[in-house]
């Protein structure tokens, strides 16, 4: 599996370092709650070759980054007692989608079976035809229930059973445990309670003489039933990769020497000529060689409208072709491509656990021995107090706590949500690189914007040049050309285009150097040249008072201005133009609506900035600043104790990005930007923050209704299960009974969470 580079949770925590070590994806089996998880990372853990890992228990499923074999990582898990599949590609997830179907399909038909064996045992104890276990008839019609029984847990729960040993051998106890025991106890107890009646009936009081082969059958249904409802509703938590890896087609039509050959698209390579017939997806990244069309790129910008694609322009794979046809040369394959990246950072996002996560881990680590430590202690309570038949009231209190107690809700709680978050967020063009951003999503109070490419086009146009009385146009033109070629900022790229419309000569500037967020200077046919902002202006003792009146006057009208000095004397101020997007009123309103302070930060002059910060409703401008500067007002922010979001494009927001709270890049920004933060907007525009914003919210919402109802069920249960309520009622709970509830839930969180894919949020699909 080739090596991708990207962040990857360990244990919850965002490695600090990238590696370029293969990561690879895995699909795990007999993962049942959070204690199997913990048993999964102390296996990988205790590797010492394996950098970096996640396990998620939603759908079951680990990212591995190791210099191991990916073979080797499938027998350490085999080893914990778990199994593993290499997941490398799309072919790979589609037998993972046969194997859940089957898995699902058989754990449905184990719990029917189970339900229909306890539903006749019951129906044989409550008819009254079974005979007394003191006669010979009820020992044998006990013996055959037992048989029975023992049948219906190895076929249909031996699974649970071998994981309950492994649990034992390994000490690290999960759900397995509890439920291994709890039934395995009343099994074993029914069978003695027929052994003594064997050998003399009246060893035991008539309160005694009960078999429970119907409860530990009856409980085993209803925890299987739970299991196969649950699988079921989780299966629609991972439509969001399945749905992106649907994107990209199987096959491509490879163009060689002329002639056109089907081919599988993963014996494609960069180099290769393809041909897209009008109507088709575009399997790879590529360059257009030839033709002409529209393509729709909705699945990677948001935008419903069809993009012009001629030769040279870029296309991405995944997205449709329209009604022309295109030769395409591909430049990216496998991880490489645009659609794998996002495939990966989603799948990333979705192993990763926010802060709340992290303490239903340390709960579930050791809840299982505290329950098993419970469940002793009331059977020891009851054998002692209990009224009449202590062994059996014993009994069942001890099996209803080790049933009812099982972390399955409290494992699922956060990582179902965190999915189904991630997972529609995705399908908004949001890509949500960790947990942590969702979490501290709620916690903002302040979002702080760039200005440039973010509140406005990122597309600036020279409006009107400001010349001092001996300046020669054509020269300054020539000059500014020249000097603003060697720059890639927007500013310089609008003044090269507007210099070049007027037919300016070309001149070759030499010595160039660039001050980010000042300015730049070079030689410009044996001239020393300046362009810049006004401090670059002032830092090299340049007079400005010919034209700053005028230039006040075009800041204010929201124009930027670029001055230019040659030979150290101001010879003209260009007036440049970058046009508010068309959403970023709609956006701030919703910013504010949100409970959002907002601040604009700009390297740009404090007349212009206020000006276009006036016309969307921001509440404060801090201009005149430098990308060092950007951070330090991030960090003043945070000291003010404020939860600060950062929003940029640039390589200049990249340090803003990295220290704010949480870091928001426009993703028609820079690569540099985009890596520095915990969000991408894949449609560049600011209302995707609001989204953003509003999804995480509800997603850690969700989050929090999930981890209060499992803590409360857990909460409520164990004690109902030891039987607190008997002195005042006379009544315990049934052992059945608690099966069922602790299924439903596991059901219950599932459900819960699968209710954020339709929860209303602004701005969202």
């Amino acid at each position: 599996m080739s090596s991708i580079t990207v962040l990857l949770p360990v244990n919850g925590r965002r490695s600090e370092k990238v590696s370029e070590l293969p990561i690879y994806q895995y699909s795990l089996q007999g993962v049942k709650c959070a204690g199997c998880v913990r048993s999964v990372e102390k296996a990988l853990t205790a590797e010492s070759e394996i950098t970096q890992f996640s396990v998620n228990f939603a759908d079951r499923s680990a990212s591995v980054q190791t210099s191991l074999p990916a073979e080797k990582v499938c027998e350490l898990l085999t080893a914990a007692g778990y199994g593993a599949t290499i997941v490398e590609d799309d072919d790979d997830l589609e037998q993972v989608r046969l194997s859940e179907r089957q898995h699902f399909l058989k754990t449905l038909n184990a719990s029917i079976g189970a339900l229909v064996a306890g539903a006749f045992m019951m129906w044989l104890e409550m008819s009254g035809l079974m005979p007394s276990l003191s006669s010979s008839a009820g020992l044998f019609t006990g013996a055959l229930l037992g048989v029975l029984a023992l049948l219906v847990m190895y076929f249909a729960g031996g699974h649970i059973y071998r994981g309950a040993v492994a649990s034992f051998c390994n000490r690290s106890f999960n759900m397995d445990t509890l439920i291994g025991l709890g039934t395995g106890t009343a099994w074993i107890y029914s069978t003695g309670l027929l052994l003594v009646n064997l050998i003399d009936p009246k060893l035991l009081p008539d309160q005694g003489q009960h078999l429970y082969y119907e409860a530990a059958v009856m409980i085993l249904g209803f925890i299987l039933l739970g299991q196969a409802l649950e699988s079921r509703a989780r299966g629609t938590t991972s439509e969001a990769i399945r749905k992106l890896l649907d994107l990209q087609p199987k096959t491509a039509l490879r163009v060689k020497d002329g002639v056109e050959e089907e081919v599988g698209v993963r014996l494609l390579i960069p180099g290769d000529l393809i041909r897209v017939r009008p109507g088709e997806a575009i399997p790879l990244d590529g360059v257009v060689r030839s033709g002409q069309s529209f393509v729709d790129e909705s699945m990677l910008t948001g935008e419903p409208v069809p993009v012009s694609k001629t030769a040279d322009d870029v296309v991405v794979g995944g997205t449709m072709n329209g009604a022309g046809s295109l030769e395409v040369e591909v430049n990216a394959v496998g991880s490489k491509t645009v659609l794998a990246k996002i495939v990966a950072t989603v799948r990333q996002a979705q192993n990763s656990k926010p802060a709340l996560g992290r303490l239903a881990d340390q709960v579930s680590a050791v809840f299982v021995p505290v329950v098993m430590m419970i469940a002793l202690l009331t059977a020891v309570i009851w054998y002692w107090l209990a009224p009449g038949n202590n062994l059996g009231y014993a009994l069942i209190t001890m099996t209803t706590v080790l049933i009812v107690a099982c972390p399955c809700a409290l494992g699922l709680a956060t990582p179902m949500s965190v999915m189904v978050g991630v997972g529609r967020a995705a399908a908004n063009g949001i890509l949500i690189r960790n947990g942590d951003a969702l979490q501290l999503a709620e916690k903002l109070d302040t979002v702080v914007l760039d200005k440039t490419g973010t509140v406005t086009e990122g597309r600036p146009e020279v409006t009107d040049i400001l010349f001092g009385a001996e300046a020669d146009r054509e020269q300054v033109l020539s000059m500014a050309a020249a000097i603003e070629a060697h720059s890639e900022h927007p500013v310089a790229a609008a003044i090269v285009e507007y210099c070049s419309n007027d037919g300016t000569s070309l001149l070759h500037a030499e010595e160039f150097r660039s001050e980010p967020g000042s300015g730049v200077a070079a030689t410009v046919d044996g001239h020393s040249v300046l362009i810049g902002n006004l401090e670059w202006m002032r830092q090299h003792d340049i007079a400005v008072d010919e034209l700053e009146l005028k230039a006040e006057d075009a800041a204010a009208a929201g124009g930027s201005l670029a001055w230019v000095a040659l030979e150290q004397k101001l010879v003209a101020v260009f007036v440049i133009t970058d046009p508010v997007k068309a959403d970023s009123v709609a956006a701030i309103e919703a910013f504010h609506r949100q409970g959002l302070e907002v601040i604009m930060l700009s390297g740009d002059n404090q007349k212009t900035a206020s000006a276009v910060a006036a016309k969307v409703g921001i509440d404060r401008v801090v201009a005149n600043v430098k990308p060092e500067q950007k951070l330090i007002e991030i960090e003043n922010l945070q000291r003010l104790g404020k939860v600060v979001a950062m929003v940029g494009d640039g390589i200049n927001d990249a340090p803003a990005l990295a220290q704010a709270d949480v870091g928001y890049a426009i993703g028609k920004g820079t690569d540099i930007a985009i890596e520095a933060a915990d969000v991408t907007l894949v449609n560049g525009s600011l209302t995707g923050v609001t989204t953003a914003i509003g999804i995480s919210r509800a997603t850690v919402a969700n989050i929090k209704q999930n981890l209060f109802g499992a803590f409360i069920y857990n909460s409520l249960a164990i004690p109902l299960a030891a039987g607190v309520l008997f002195p005042f009622t006379g009544l315990l709970l049934n052992p059945m009974i608690a099966g069922a509830a602790m299924a439903l839930s596991s059901v219950t969180v599932v459900t819960n969470a699968n209710r954020l894919r339709w929860a209303k949020v602004p701005g969202s699909q």
